[in-house]
């Protein structure tokens, strides 16, 4: 049967969520639920990469089989944007090879977690307010760190259903755009909760409260109660997913 991907793009603030899930509303739940008025028949996707409760996304991908013809037609792409809740919107789909997998096939994925100091009701719902002075440089430092280690089990939340815990980061990096700052991250892949766990613990170095050694020993610890997670999801974007 012939598969498609299909590209698209989020505000994950009203939703449970990126994967279906019982009685809750998600990003998959509203797209299958639109497909299935649009065509007709039931569809089931597979995602590319999950996304928690409020988090948002610039670009994401599902894949999923079906025999219509006519499904990656522009028209077609209107129309079920039409269905979708306004912060939903499905950008592309397109026809791929019969083996390619939107979440096995993935090389490389960015994250940007986006943080303000200055009040800002129009940032309030898509950037954390973190009103207190932070070492930049530090930041940056420990955030070098990072690609220096494999072993992320210290930033994975628990009760999460993988075989390792070894990610490769490409890139981890602070910068400063647009009177934000951001924390920009790419890697093969990422753990249940791991960017969250990463932006909320450098915050502690930022801030003062630990070391980057102390820092480092969290990494080695492979611990997650160690770890600061608390920071908010609505801050978090992911970026791009590259094939």
């Amino acid at each position: 049967m012939p598969r498609y991907f299909i590209e698209v793009s989020y505000r994950g603030t009203h939703f449970s969520g990126f994967q279906v899930q019982n009685n809750a509303v998600t990003i998959q739940s509203e797209i299958e639920k639109a497909l299935h008025v649009l065509f007709k028949e039931d569809f089931s996707l597979t995602g590319s990469s999950r996304t928690d409760t409020g988090v948002h996304a610039l670009q994401n991908y599902f894949h999923f089989d079906t025999d219509i013809t006519t499904i990656d037609r522009e028209r077609k792409v209107y129309n079920l944007n039409a269905l979708l809740p306004a912060d939903i919107v499905v950008k592309r789909i397109f026809k791929v090879a019969d083996t390619a997998h939107s979440r096995f096939d993935a090389i490389r994925r960015e994250y940007l977690y986006h943080i303000y100091s200055m009040k800002d009701p129009f940032l309030n719902d898509r950037a954390f307010y973190y009103p207190y002075t932070l070492n930049v440089e530090e930041l940056n430092e420990v955030a070098a760190v990072l690609k220096r280690h494999k072993d992320f089990t210290s930033f994975s939340k628990r009760n999460t259903q993988v075989n390792n815990f070894i990610c490769t980061l490409s890139v981890s990096e602070w910068i400063q755009r647009d009177n934000m700052l951001i924390y920009h991250v790419a890697g093969n892949r990422f753990l249940r909760g791991m960017v969250k766990g990463l932006v909320g613990t450098m915050l502690l170095v930022g801030t003062g409260k630990i070391t980057i050694e102390q820092f480092e020993q969290i990494i080695q610890n492979r611990d997650c109660t160690k770890a600061n997670f608390s920071v908010p999801p609505h801050g978090l974007f992911l970026e791009k997913v590259v094939y």
